[in-house]
């Protein structure tokens, strides 16, 4: 079995403002890194249903985004007219992507659509984001196929907020997540561990350079995935804690991006016959998001 990718052009059409860091350009870039790669199962991110958004956020909220039409949501989230459609393929590939790994179609997947999702909280949209596609995801894996256990990993440099507050009450999903602190949205302290203690925050001070990182994810956040033994896990692929990235101040480089892939990989061996669904979060210098992407994709085709 191969590794699905999974995007769509619509996802070209969410525009934000120039010099947003959230533009237009990542997607492009990573499409042009990941043509490069042989051997992909390349399909289109359907839309979603309504029913997909609604197993995470209320329908007032789902209709507040979808009439809302072009402008500012707050200080750094934006919708054009093409945002809503946008958002409903990041939601639809993440949802496809499950629903593919778990037919044993593909082996793992990745998903590479715009809005990013893991700012977006039960009923406020913030951080970029607009719904909350990995959580989504989990849910549908949860409840639309039936597992017991799914575990959500985030190495963002920006704390997943918006999937703490979605998963927070829910027992059959394990988040952890790893992020730089201080920095925005300045959630994400490890006394924050969910209603069932199934959420674990892994704070990084500015400067944490990969063998730090490794460290931490070797003490902390692996062996916690490993003792919840997941049927499937997701995960939020931020690659803004990157050296070269201008929103964040950690030190990873591309390799340490190849060492979490391979790891993650090890574990969902292990657990849950190789499943995996990857989702596209942050990552803003262009360059340094492309190579890693790069690098995490041909991490889970060899896993």
């Amino acid at each position: 079995m191969t590794t699905l990718l999974i995007t769509h052009p619509d996802c070209l059409n969410h525009v934000t403002p120039p010099g947003h860091p959230e533009q237009v350009a990542r997607l492009k870039y990573i499409e042009a890194a990941l043509a490069r790669i042989e051997g992909l199962d390349r399909r289109e991110a359907p839309l979603c249903d309504e029913a997909d958004i609604l197993r995470c956020h209320p329908r007032a909220y789902l209709d507040a985004i979808a009439t809302n039409g072009a402008g500012q949501l707050d200080a750094d989230t934006w919708m054009s007219e093409g945002s809503y459609q946008a958002a409903r393929r990041a939601v639809g590939g993440a949802v496809a992507a499950v629903d593919a790994v778990v037919a044993g179609e593909v082996r793992n997947a990745f998903v590479a659509t715009r809005p990013p999702g893991h700012h977006a909280e039960t009923a406020k949209p913030m951080g970029f984001c607009l719904f909350g596609n990995v959580s989504i995801a989990a849910k549908h894996a949860l409840d639309g196929h039936g597992m017991s256990r799914v575990a959500v990993i985030d190495f963002d440099v920006h704390h997943g907020n918006g999937t703490q507050d979605l998963l927070w009450n829910e027992a059959r999903a394990f988040f952890a997540t790893s992020q730089q602190m201080p920095l925005w949205p300045g959630t994400g302290d490890p006394s924050e561990r969910g209603a069932h203690d199934n959420v674990l925050n892994v704070p990084l001070a500015p400067g944490t350079g990969g063998a730090e990182m490794r460290d931490a994810y070797q003490r902390q956040v692996f062996p916690r995935v490993d003792s919840f033994e997941p049927e499937m896990i997701l995960i939020s692929a931020g690659f803004d804690a990157h050296a070269e990235d201008p929103l964040a101040n950690l030190n990873w480089e591309t390799e340490d991006f190849t060492w979490l892939t391979e790891e993650i990989c090890a574990l969902a061996d292990k657990h849950c016959g190789g499943r995996i669904v990857s989702v596209l979060e942050g990552g803003y210098d262009l360059d340094a998001l492309s190579e890693s992407v790069a690098t995490h994709v041909a991490g889970l085709m060899a896993g």
